[in-house]
């Protein structure tokens, strides 16, 4: 075997970041100082080499010189302890409102997985996607006009569409927000969400955009035009964390594993 050096892209505030939150978690528990095979620093580089990289477990704990079950359980911790400080969206509303915000920006993307379970009442695979052609979970994400992420959801089974993910997890807190003055943009998947949700006009069926009234077809390019830095979100927060385009862990832990990334991201920033 060749040993040799590499640096983890990542800012050093961010490590120390995550490193504090492990320290005060063993804190909490009780943990006897000494008693863990890494101490917080180094499993935060740990966890963050997973997410900045999606590296192999098996690697990384070997790297670190500990087991493949306690590389998986430190990586867990970490997605876990970084979870729990993502951001409410009740809370997240409400910032923006008092931060002068004109609208807020609703997507939702696919995050890929290769561990899957489940079938529909129709014998379809309960995780995967037809629009995308591929496993996975539906996460919906929140951003600000100027494409900052603000808040991600839980997850859902891949062949749940955007609408219905929406209605389980953003909707009734988006209505609220949208009464008090704070509408969403939203692109067709969300054709029919409800009042305070702003989507373009769909063009009749077999027909142009060009059969759609002049004022119809400038509403709809306004929304594309306000739409388009928040279409950036999800696209972001994979190409920093590229843990995100493909998940190797349980599906159902995509959830988590989305807002950890999103917690990471504005400390990075």
């Amino acid at each position: 075997m060749v040993t040799y050096a590499a640096t983890l892209d990542v800012p050093r505030h961010v490590v120390e970041f995550l490193a504090r939150q492990l320290a005060a978690l063993r804190r909490r528990l009780g943990t006897p100082r000494r008693s863990r095979a890494l101490g917080p620093f180094r499993q935060a580089v740990l966890v963050l080499r997973w997410f900045r990289d999606r590296g192999c477990v098996h690697c990384l704990a070997r790297d670190a010189g500990v087991s493949q079950a306690t590389g998986y359980r430190y990586l867990h911790e970490g997605i876990d302890v970084l979870a729990g400080q993502a951001p409410d969206l009740h809370k997240v509303l409400t910032r923006c409102r008092e931060e002068g915000m004109t609208h807020v920006i609703l997507d939702g993307t696919l995050i890929e997985s290769d561990r899957l379970t489940g079938i529909r009442d129709n014998g379809n695979d309960l995780w995967f996607s037809k629009k995308h052609k591929a496993f996975g979970g539906n996460v919906q994400f929140l951003s600000a006009p100027d494409g900052t992420p603000l808040w991600v959801s839980d997850v859902e089974p891949g062949s749940t569409p955007d609408i219905t993910a929406a209605r389980r997890h953003a909707l009734p807190a988006l209505y609220k927000a949208a009464a008090k003055g704070l509408p969403t943009l939203a692109d067709k998947g969300y054709i029919g969400a409800g009042i305070g949700i702003r989507v373009p006009v769909r063009r009749p069926k077999g027909q142009s955009e060009q059969a759609l009234h002049a004022d119809t077809r400038m509403t709809n390019a306004l929304i594309r035009y306000a739409r388009a830095l928040g279409e950036r979100t999800a696209a972001e927060l994979k190409q920093r964390w590229r843990a995100l385009q493909r998940v190797t862990l349980s599906p159902s832990r995509i959830g988590d594993i989305a807002r950890a990334a999103l917690v990471l991201n504005g400390h990075w920033k």
